[in-house]
């Protein structure tokens, strides 16, 4: 289940327009590499936490190497890894060189177990960050009342979270 909350938002290209809402992905946790070794284990039994961690470490150490000799990395139904380049330009081929280059960026496309993930997923409408945030300082101050206009302005200008100083 994938949790979201809506959110208003402006259109650059045009700011007379109406705001438009949008939805945003909500993380439930954030799953740390021991955290997902351990669910692959957990998943398997062949393999224990320390052959998976082993061959996850790898697998990384060996697509940055071949990446960095230039080719590209399929990994089936995980998805292909290769890098573009950002650079800077040059009035010629001829003025250009290696120093032009400003940042190696990876490339990733998700393979087919990526796909239509839309067509898998089950969603779950939850409060904004912001408001999630001021209910809880207000339910640990013992205040009954949240602002949520001023939650959202006040995370802004980052001033805090929105709780009314009442405790009515």
């Amino acid at each position: 289940m994938i949790d979201y909350s809506v959110y208003k938002k402006m259109n650059p290209m045009d700011s007379a327009a109406e705001p438009k809402t949008y939805a945003a992905a909500q993380m439930r946790e954030n799953l740390s590499f021991s955290d997902f070794v351990n669910h692959i284990a957990g998943r398997n039994g062949v393999f224990s936490r320390g052959t998976v961690r082993g061959v996850l470490s790898d697998a990384c150490l060996c697509i940055v190497e071949q990446l960095l000799n230039g080719n590209k990395v399929q990994l089936g139904e995980l998805g292909d890894f290769w890098i573009s380049l950002s650079s800077k330009g040059a009035d010629s081929p001829e003025s250009f060189s290696a120093s032009d280059i400003k940042a190696v960026n990876i490339v990733f496309t998700p393979g087919p177990d990526f796909e239509n993930l839309r067509s898998k997923a089950t969603f779950n409408l939850v409060s904004s960050r912001k408001a999630q945030a001021a209910t809880l300082k207000a339910e640990k101050s013992g205040d009954t009342i949240v602002d949520l206009e001023a939650a959202r302005a006040n995370t802004r200008s980052g001033r805090g979270s929105g709780v009314s100083e009442s405790n009515n």
